[in-house]
């Protein structure tokens, strides 16, 4: 089999082991096995010993010699992990995971905003403006995925512009977020022209050194996103 492929099948069961386990339909404490995965699945037992063995680095499993893989509950997980979002987001606990996340980046992102309005480098200050016009090129075409792009570019670098290594970190995760609002159809067919405005304003205050107007323009963004994600309108 070639690598491709191989590492295709392996995704793929990851994928649907994760979201089994992050939509409880596979219960901690649950017990499995691999030649019953194997049969599940389709594939050899390469592939799923390969898929478990992610999901034990990211605390989702144990494995046991003569006990077999265990589901474990949720306070072992990896939380931060990108791809135990992404399965959330994909299952029935979408609206707990959206709450959570959002309340995540109201503690956060403003922050940051005030911190980059102190620390941002004359590049990261380009590249949050570069963003910001990206951003509003594709919100007037209605290009979501080009306007994602570049929304994860301006908080990515929002995070990282802070200085707070622990706080640019999390730059992933807020990735994980923007990235679901838009695959799970959270976001209107043209992204609101006053969203677009209140990410200049942050880009304009942390290049101004303003980092009151910066947090202040950050936790509009976020409330924002927070109510558009929580209380969707239907596609336009």
């Amino acid at each position: 089999m070639a690598d491709n492929d191989r590492a295709g099948l392996h995704g793929s069961v990851l994928d649907q082991l994760g979201v089994l386990i992050t939509s409880a339909r596979l219960r901690p404490g649950e017990v499995l096995r691999i030649e019953q995965l194997e049969s599940r699945f389709g594939v050899s037992r390469s592939v799923v010993r390969e898929a478990i063995r992610v999901l034990e680095s990211m605390g989702m499993v144990t494995s046991r010699r003569r006990v077999g893989i265990t589901v474990a509950p949720r306070a072992g997980w990896n939380l931060f992990d990108p791809r135990i979002i992404a399965w959330r987001l994909d299952g029935a606990g979408r609206d707990e995971q959206l709450r959570s996340l959002s309340e995540l980046r109201r503690g956060i992102e403003p922050v940051a905003a005030a911190l980059a309005a102190v620390r941002a480098t004359p590049a990261q200050c380009g590249a949050l403006t570069g963003a910001v016009m990206e951003m509003s090129v594709h919100g007037r075409s209605g290009d979501l995925e080009a306007y994602l792009a570049a929304d994860i570019l301006f908080h990515r670098t929002l995070l990282e512009a802070s200085g707070n290594e622990m706080l640019g970190a999390l730059s992933n995760v807020v990735a994980a977020v923007l990235t679901g609002r838009t695959h799970h159809h959270l976001m209107p067919a043209r992204p609101e022209p006053f969203a677009i405005r209140w990410h200049a304003e942050v880009a304009q205050a942390v290049q101004a050194g303003d980092a009151e107007a910066a947090e202040r323009a950050m936790r509009d963004i976020v409330e924002e996103a927070t109510q558009a994600m929580l209380d969707p309108s239907p596609p336009a």
